[in-house]
């Protein structure tokens, strides 16, 4: 039986959606050349959405699951698009079926050993798997210190330990799969404080902070944030380096 499921995002579902950031074009073109084909791929902890709209550019069909009910309902309804409510190591697939399999920003929250079981179970000849991550955004050499020092100081003490994971941009986690090269991206955005500030409130770290000491710590730092950011209606370039790990499935 899969590990039980580790929900972060739940309980702020509306402010991920609104505030995640959006991956570039340039990834879904890569995704489509990937696989066994492009008739089916199968999209686990999809979230919001974030990725799934660049996935319906280029196959068939997607099947975009994710174990928490209130993240489905903020998804954009699609005509290639199926999204279920499910955990990833249980997707009701059938066998031999994906072209495709993908996880973005999520599968440091899986059970990795019945996850990669239902891989390799529904794997087309052929198919491969795709894992995204991004790791710590960057600003500029004003802003950049100042999320930092939030990161690392204030918060530090309540990301979950799966954070480490990204962190390490996924070097660490097992991947029994032979890897493909695959090319060097960003996701970008043109955001100003309050879309900064609306991202950075949907960290793990910052909701657990608030469950366990009852104070919301995004005030204060909006505070340091705006002396430096000013006007804040002031949009700047935001990025995110993107990792991806890409394996064949025997």
């Amino acid at each position: 039986m899969p590990e039980a499921f580790k929900d972060h995002f739940s309980g702020h579902s509306d402010t991920y959606a609104t505030y995640r950031p959006r991956y570039p074009a340039a990834l879904g073109d890569f995704l489509a050349t990937c696989g066994a084909g492009n008739s089916l791929v199968l999209e686990c902890g999809c979230g919001s959405g974030q990725l799934t709209g660049l996935l319906a550019a280029h196959f068939d069909r997607i099947v975009a699951t994710d174990a928490s009910e209130q993240q489905i309902a903020q998804t954009t309804p699609r005509p290639k698009v199926e999204y279920r409510v499910a955990p990833a190591e249980q997707p009701e697939l059938d066998d031999a079926s994906a072209d495709l399999i993908v996880v973005a920003q999520a599968i440091h929250w899986f059970d990795l050993d019945a996850f990669y079981e239902e891989v390799r179970r529904v794997a087309r000849p052929g198919a491969a798997l795709a894992l995204i991550s991004y790791g710590n955004m960057y600003v500029d050499s004003e802003i950049d210190p100042l999320i930092a020092t939030f990161y690392h100081g204030d918060t530090k003490d309540y990301w979950p330990a799966e954070r480490s994971l990204v962190e390490g941009r996924y070097k660490s986690l097992p991947f029994p799969f032979p890897e493909v090269g695959s090319p060097k991206m960003a996701l970008e955005a043109d955001w100003n404080l309050d879309q900064c500030l609306g991202y950075i409130g949907t960290w793990s770290a910052v909701r657990r902070y608030l469950e366990a000491t009852g104070e919301d710590p995004m005030p204060a730092f909006a505070k340091t944030m705006a002396a430096v950011w000013d006007p804040p209606a002031t949009s700047r370039l935001v990025s995110w380096p993107l990792t991806l790990r890409v394996g064949r499935i025997a």
